[in-house]
C-alpha cells in the first residue's frame, strides 16, 4: 500500500451523461494504433456479429469503433499481459477509485518515488487490483516513451523519461474510455485459444508484437515471454482457421519477408505508419507496414 496519509482534495466526478462520445486509449503503447485509423476505414468489414481484439495493447481500434457506433452488442478485448488486463478491468469497473490513486501518483511523483513505484513489482506486497491498475498506468505516463517493457522475472524495468511535468491523470479520458468498456467483455487470453472461441461473421483484428525489420530492431518483452519466429507462424495457422470458420480477420504486421511468406495465400495491403521509437534518429519516419486480411 503507497496511498495512505496524504489527504486530497478530489477532482469533482464528471456526469456519465455529458461525457463526449470520444474514447481514446488511456496507455501509450509500442505500436499504437490511432496514427493508422484513417488508414484502416478501407479495410474494416461493413458488418460483423461479434468484435474480438486478442492483442489489445492501447485498443485504439476498439475505442475507434465505438466512437463511429459501429461495434455490435458484443465485444472482447483479449491480452496475455496480466497487467495491462487488470488495468482495462479497473477502468471499466472501479474506475472512481482509480482515479483517487492517480491523483496522489500525481501529486507524489518525482525521480525517487518513481523508481519506489517501480520496484513494487520486486518486493512481496498484496496490491489491490485498483492500486496495481493506478501504478500500470502511472509507470506507462512517466517512463522513457510509454514503453512497457519486462524482463525474465516479470519485472518491470523501464528508466524514468525525460518529461518535464507529466500528466499522470487523464481524468476525462479514463471516464470516456470507462463508458466504451461498459458490457465488453475483457480476459486475460492467449491467441491460440481462440479456434474454439470464434463464430462465423465474428470480427478480429490481430495486432500482435512485430516480426522485427532487423536484429537491432527486435522488441517483444510486453511479457516474461518474447513473441518470436515460432509464435508468428502459429499466430497465422490461428488467422487461416479463423479464416476457414467464416471469421472476418484483419492483421497489422511489418512488411518483412516471413510475413508475405507467411500470410502469401490471403490479400495483403501495405499502409504507411510513423516509427516513433528507435533510438537511432536516421530510423525513424513513415515505413510501410503490411495489413492482411481474409476478406
Amino acid at each position: 500500500m503507497i496511498t495512505d496519509s496524504l489527504q486530497l482534495n478530489l477532482p469533482v466526478d464528471f456526469p456519465r451523461s455529458v461525457l463526449p462520445r470520444d474514447a481514446r486509449p488511456f496507455v501509450k503503447w509500442v505500436g499504437g494504433k490511432q496514427q493508422l485509423l484513417a488508414q484502416f476505414e478501407a479495410y474494416f468489414p461493413t458488418t460483423f456479429r461479434r468484435y474480438c481484439e486478442p492483442f489489445l495493447g492501447g485498443g485504439a481500434v476498439f475505442f475507434h469503433l465505438w466512437n463511429a457506433r459501429r461495434l455490435p452488442r458484443q465485444a472482447f478485448l483479449f491480452d496475455n499481459n496480466a497487467e495491462l488486463v487488470n488495468a482495462y478491468l479497473v477502468v471499466r469497473d472501479k474506475v472512481d477509485e482509480l482515479v483517487e490513486t492517480l491523483t496522489i501518483h500525481q501529486q507524489r511523483h518525482n525521480k525517487k518515488y518513481y523508481y519506489r513505484v517501480r520496484r513494487l513489482d520486486r518486493e512481496e506486497l498484496e496490491l489491490s487490483e485498483v492500486e496495481r491498475a493506478a501504478r500500470t498506468i502511472y509507470l506507462n505516463r512517466t517512463c522513457y516513451n510509454g514503453l512497457y517493457r519486462v524482463n525474465s522475472k516479470g519485472e518491470f524495468n523501464v528508466p524514468m523519461g525525460s518529461y518535464i511535468n507529466p500528466q499522470v491523470l487523464h481524468e476525462n479520458v479514463l471516464r470516456t474510455a470507462s463508458s466504451a468498456l461498459q458490457g465488453v467483455n475483457i480476459e486475460l487470453r492467449d491467441f491460440r485459444s481462440l479456434v474454439d472461441f470464434v463464430q462465423a461473421k465474428d470480427f478480429f483484428y490481430f495486432d500482435p508484437p512485430y516480426d522485427p525489420l532487423s536484429k537491432t530492431a527486435s522488441f517483444t518483452g510486453y511479457t516474461r515471454d518474447s513473441f518470436g519466429e515460432e509464435d508468428q507462424r502459429e499466430l497465422a495457422k490461428v488467422f487461416a482457421l479463423l479464416a476457414e470458420k467464416g471469421a472476418f480477420v484483419m492483421l497489422s504486421n511489418s512488411n518483412t519477408p516471413l510475413v508475405s511468406e507467411l500470410y502469401r495465400k490471403f490479400r495483403i495491403e501495405t499502409v504507411q505508419a510513423r516509427r516513433a521509437i528507435n533510438s537511432d534518429a536516421n530510423g525513424r519516419g513513415c515505413l510501410p507496414e503490411v495489413v492482411v486480411l481474409n476478406y
